[in-house]
């Protein structure tokens, strides 16, 4: 059959055009009839222009691309595979809110036929494809699973923002309900994937692992965090003692930061939401959680208390915060944890005032009510936080914009993107985690 897909005789919907869907359906068209299907007609309408939302495939290679972008559910009735990566993100009790793929796989279920293959991306725990999707997409279809239609899970491991690691050269994860719809998948991934496709022996075990690796992520994360608010009490910088440590060949180089994301924030939910209907407590999981959630608020609270330290007085103080997305070079800010460094300023009654160059200032007013600024240096600041690591704030030369610090001003460099010597010699107090 791959033959089929190879000769255009058969297409591909890619169901949800965001972070993982928009790469993915661009990667795929390169040898597949794509169809691009999301329901935000603004998605849409931009990418069908050309001008790329996520801004890790380029306005130029997505114009290039040969994709059906349509918000009209009716266009799914071409496709003979369907592959929905549609976010899976957590309700505010921490809970996995599972409304995106549900409605997805209705929508799925409207238009597929006998003999197509349903392939879902979204992170899951272990069991919501065969226990959740598949019921969702008989119910709607009136076929049944095995014998009119065939499941798969290949679980996304996108990085956004990361130009080294991109979808062709990650290798991928796949699985499926039977080996016959286990090569057909395998063989369309290896298509666009260079780095190689990994055949999982079960959905449940494709799905596991995709929990498995981010929450990793977490955990050591967190303790990284952890250990650098015991050196801030002493005085001690962490990424000079990560760099001695780091000199033994078995040291796991994690650094310290903000967790936020679609990703290594919210997956260990799913995790613990499954572990807590077996009746098992995920002690170390929900540690690292605690841990890395309350995260920005400490740094907060540091800020504040090292301004008081230097003598400045707090309420209607001015407080500059470079980035807002939740990672570097990514206009990404699903998620920041930026936001609660911003909070807890605020509840003080500092004037936090906010750059950065890689978001949509829009779509920040929308979700977290902020009015970016684009000119940071007409104003003078009794505090600079570098929030975000983002190439243009690493490479700023603040003695050429000395006069945006007031007298006794603090600059505080979450990422270490600076060496304390440059700054403090400028007359400048530092502060690193």
């Amino acid at each position: 059959m791959i033959k089929e897909f190879l000769n255009k005789k058969r297409s591909i919907a890619v169901v949800g055009l965001g972070y993982v869907g928009l790469p993915l359906a661009v990667a795929l068209s390169k040898k597949f009839n794509v169809i691009g299907f999301d329901v935000d007609n603004h998605k849409i309408n931009e990418y069908s222009r050309g001008n790329d939302l996520t801004g890790d495939i380029g306005n130029k290679n997505l114009s290039l691309s040969n994709i059906l972008f349509t918000s009209d559910e009716s266009d799914l009735t071409e496709a003979s595979l369907y592959i929905v990566a549609v976010p899976t993100p957590i309700t505010q009790e921490k809970s996995p809110d599972f409304t995106y793929i549900n409605s997805a796989s209705e929508t799925v279920g409207k238009y597929i036929s006998k003999g197509n293959l349903v392939v879902y991306e979204s992170t899951v725990y272990p069991g919501v494809t065969e226990d959740i999707c598949v019921p969702i997409l008989e119910k709607t279809s009136s076929l049944k699973c095995g014998v009119d239609f065939k499941v798969g899970y290949s679980p996304e491991r996108i990085n956004p923002g990361d130009k080294v690691h991109t979808i062709d050269n990650i290798v991928k994860i796949v699985s499926a309900m039977d080996d016959e719809s286990l090569e057909l998948i395998a063989s369309i991934y290896e298509e666009i994937i260079t780095a190689g496709v990994y055949r999982a022996s079960s959905i449940k075990v494709a799905e596991a692992a995709k929990v498995v690796e981010n929450t990793q992520r977490d955990i050591n994360i967190a303790f990284i965090n952890e250990i650098s608010m015991v050196f801030n009490e002493m005085e001690v910088n962490t990424f000079d003692v990560l760099k001695a440590a780091g000199t033994k060949w078995n040291f796991l180089n994690f650094k310290p930061g903000l967790v936020g994301g679609h990703c290594i924030s919210v997956d260990p939910y799913y995790f613990m939401h499954k572990a807590k209907e077996l009746g098992f407590h995920s002690q170390i999981i929900a540690a690292s959680r605690t841990i890395n959630d309350n995260f920005g608020k400490y740094i907060g609270e540091s800020i504040v208390k090292k301004m008081i330290l230097n003598d400045k007085k707090i309420k209607n103080s001015n407080v500059l915060i470079l980035g807002i997305a939740f990672k570097e070079n990514s206009n990404d800010i699903r998620n920041t944890r930026v936001i609660d460094i911003i909070d807890t300023l605020r509840e003080y009654g500092i004037n936090v005032f906010v750059n950065d160059p890689f978001v949509d200032k829009i779509q920040v007013k929308k979700v977290y009510g902020i009015d970016l600024i684009d000119d940071y240096t007409n104003n003078k600041y009794d505090a600079i936080v570098v929030a975000v690591a983002h190439d243009c704030y690493s490479k700023i030369d603040f003695e050429s914009i000395l006069g945006i610090f007031s007298d006794n001003s603090i600059l505080f460099d979450i990422k270490s993107c600076f060496k304390e010597n440059d700054i403090t010699k400028l007359g400048i107090d530092y502060w690193s985690l």
